[in-house]
């Protein structure tokens, strides 16, 4: 059984008609995506969520993995998520009921850009294409940090006005060897510590919940008061064949907009920043 849900900034149960702006916080390979498909279908709160890197781009930047991009490449990839969440998030608090159940929140491309800033632009990269990326980075790297810094900013105070809590998934499970998450684990670390110490900074109530899926939709139910539309295991199962429908379109797009880059091309990447 998981550990009993760590109620933190005074984390406290709405009422029953009081709309509830949730977010499920964690970092890469958490099971942000899974959770909420499910505690949306079983509560029947609409889910929100911005394109994953690789629907967006498919469409910004094709013929480019995520360890090809550059620092301006990957701050389009963050404000186009934004975009997105803020246009997903406005539409469901002006809908009927004003609820809903975010896949992570404003504040996850910044996190994941400001540890990028920390720890190397790809940090998945060999030891040896990491280390031209530090040198190609060595001017414009200060700029780009000014940016993170501003960007931060802007986050926060939409995190802050917001959301009325999270639910924090640790890290708990190995990262998924699909080929697509160019992060390390001291990557992943190093954002999950960030997104709790920037909760405390906000003073956002956050709740940690840990377990199987099955676990952690039983405890944010029952956390929050929620009603059950749909029995949890079903919703299990419906989810299940959403995602895979889901990454099954996002593989067959990817792999008609994917060019093989040549060796030239692959120093090229390497040597900006």
């Amino acid at each position: 059984m998981p550990a009993s849900p760590q109620p933190r900034n005074q984390d406290r149960l709405l009422s029953s008609n009081q709309p509830l702006r949730l977010a499920v916080s964690g970092t890469f390979s958490s099971g942000k995506t899974t959770t909420t498909e499910v505690l949306s279908i079983a509560t029947g709160i609409p889910r929100t969520h911005a394109l994953t890197a690789r629907e967006i781009l498919a469409d910004l930047v094709p013929g480019k993995q995520l360890q090809q991009l550059s620092a301006k490449e990957l701050q389009m990839l963050g404000l186009r998520r934004f975009e997105e969440r803020v246009a997903g998030e406005t539409a469901l608090t002006a809908g009927p009921g004003g609820s809903f159940v975010s896949d992570g929140s404003v504040l996850h491309e910044w996190i994941y850009g400001q540890v990028r800033m920390d720890v190397g632009i790809n940090p998945g990269a060999p030891l040896v294409h990491r280390a031209l990326k530090r040198i190609a980075g060595v001017y414009a790297k200060p700029f780009h940090q000014q940016y993170m810094d501003a960007y931060g900013a802007v986050v926060k105070q939409r995190a802050k006005r917001t959301y009325d809590a999270f639910v924090h998934l640790p890290v708990e499970f190995e990262m998924a060897k699909d080929g697509h998450r160019p992060v390390s684990e001291k990557y992943r670390q190093e954002s999950d510590r960030l997104l709790i110490a920037t909760l405390e900074e906000l003073q956002i109530p956050y709740t940690v919940v840990r377990g199987s899926v099955h676990e952690r939709v039983s405890t944010i139910v029952e956390r929050y008061g929620l009603p059950l539309v749909v029995p949890i295991d079903d919703a299990l199962g419906i989810a299940a064949e959403r995602i895979a429908a889901g990454v099954a379109a996002v593989e067959q797009k990817q792999l008609e907009n994917e060019q093989v880059a040549s060796l030239a091309k692959k120093v090229r990447y390497a040597l900006t920043y």
